[in-house]
């Protein structure tokens, strides 16, 4: 199992960093090796992603279900793999103090089956990277937005 966290303080509301986060349109296009996505409902979308590791592309899809929707601090989510055999969660958490937001990003995902033993260090390696570069792009698209209060 791999698990990363990253938080960022960012020079907004809570509201209006929750009014970016709880789109995921908005930040859908920001993780890194992100191709595409199709959202099925409110809760339920599919991403690709592709990506060169080590000289091999490789593309993944997989299936994110938001799991919860806590206005203005939480969401949570879950992931499965439609292409190869792995599940995580994840959650957005945003804390208000008097000058700023601090937005923490967490994603954990195990891989499961044969594959498991090759992709557990990989995703030891890569997720932390991927968890901090999501929470840094996410910061800096509202300062750059221009959603501050």
């Amino acid at each position: 199992m791999a698990i990363a966290t990253h938080s960022v303080n960012i020079p907004a509301s809570v509201e209006n960093v929750w009014a970016y986060v709880s789109q995921i349109e908005n930040w859908a296009t920001l993780v890194p090796a992100y191709k595409e996505h199709e959202q099925i409902d409110e809760q339920k979308s599919v991403w690709t992603f592709e990506g060169e590791f080590k000289g091999l592309k490789k593309t993944v899809k997989m299936e994110l279900d938001i799991t919860e929707f806590q206005a203005p601090s939480t969401i949570r989510f879950e992931l499965k793999g439609l292409t190869d055999n792995f599940t995580g969660s994840g959650q957005f958490t945003a804390e208000e103090s008097a000058e700023h937001t601090t937005m923490t990003g967490t994603v954990e995902v195990n891989a499961g089956g044969l594959s498991g033993a090759v992709l557990s260090p990989v995703l030891k390696m890569v997720l932390p990277k991927v968890t901090t570069r999501l929470t840094e792009k996410i910061a800096r698209q509202i300062k750059q937005d221009k959603v501050l209060v």
